[in-house]
């Protein structure tokens, strides 16, 4: 028999504090660090020991915070219901916000149906009830993030207003929730009815400014392409946040001497003088400044065509 890996063997460990009640539902499970220290093993063992629980649904990780044991653990599900057992008030909303949950604790991978069954404890048979498949079940998790702000009672007039505020408000959707950011194709697209609602919200006050359609779906595709590609490194980052238990801020920290090697070389000027002044990396300040410089290229553009007066 060949021996247990040694990332599975540390798993069953954790698990087991678990069942003994030593980890509670809420309590921190040992970090990659810990584990790497405690079980004396590689950081990609440890990396994995973290990803196999989460797998299995024992744990979710929540950014600044650190990897949890789930508030309701997840067990395998029977086959066959129990006889006499009363089958469960599943709804379609109760499958969809199942999936959201899982999802933003462990990415879109959470939301898989055998997944969402597990959580509900259900076969994954007695889902396709209430949703159609992976895809219906995707659109219908797009729907109600999409839906989660309101619009604005008096929306604004202004063209550019408008793409301000659909841009602001898709970028707080990708805050809370990254893994909708891959989701949101742009080449093949879920027909979301609140995506759809929501692109409408930009492409109306452009078509009446007497664009064409390609102009008008151009700048609103690009514009979504930005927000949307600004926000995939959201994902990652929490992923990283996960596995290392630094932030970015933290694992910058760990570069500076790397960094200052750079520097010191001399062959990157652009770099040295970077360095020297300084920059703060704000990922919200960051997004803005390219929202209005794209805003600000739409605009000249809009004026080129002679739509918009000079000045």
């Amino acid at each position: 028999m060949e021996p247990e890996a040694p990332y599975l063997r540390i798993a069953a460990e954790i698990r087991d504090r678990v069942a003994r009640g030593e980890l509670r539902p809420g309590d921190r499970v040992p970090s990659t660090r810990e584990i790497h220290r405690e079980w004396g093993v590689a950081m990609a063992t440890a990396t994995k020991v973290i990803a196999h629980l989460r797998d299995e649904g024992l744990v979710s990780t929540q950014p600044g915070v650190g990897t949890l044991v789930r508030q309701s653990r997840l067990v395998p599900v029977p086959r066959e219901r129990e006889p006499g057992s009363a089958p469960p008030a599943l709804t379609r909303e109760l499958i969809v916000r199942t999936a959201l949950a899982l999802a933003d604790s462990d990415g879109l991978e959470g939301a898989a149906p055998r997944r969402v069954a597990v959580a509900l404890g259900v076969p994954t048979k007695e889902l396709h009830r209430h949703v159609r498949g992976r895809e219906d079940l995707l659109t219908a998790m797009l729907d109600a993030v999409f839906d989660e702000e309101p619009w604005p009672l008096g929306p604004p007039a202004h063209w550019r207003d408008r793409l301000e505020l659909s841009a602001h408000r898709t970028w707080r959707m990708f805050q809370r929730h990254p893994w909708a950011a891959p989701l949101l194709s742009m080449t093949r697209p879920h027909l979301s009815r609140s995506a759809i609602a929501f692109s409408e919200f930009s492409l109306g006050p452009l078509a009446r400014l007497g664009l064409d359609a390609d102009e008008v779906m151009s700048i609103n595709l690009t514009l979504t392409g930005y927000v949307r590609g600004t926000a995939m490194s959201l994902q990652p980052e929490r992923r990283a946040e996960q596995d290392t238990d630094l932030t970015a801020d933290e694992w910058m920290d760990t570069q500076t001497g790397r960094l200052a090697e750079l520097v010191a070389s001399g062959h990157y000027p652009g770099l040295r003088y970077v360095s020297a002044h300084g920059f703060d990396y704000d990922l919200d300040a960051l997004f803005e400044y390219g929202l209005q410089r794209l805003l600000d290229g739409a605009e000249a553009r809009i004026r080129e065509l002679g739509l918009l007066p000079e000045g």
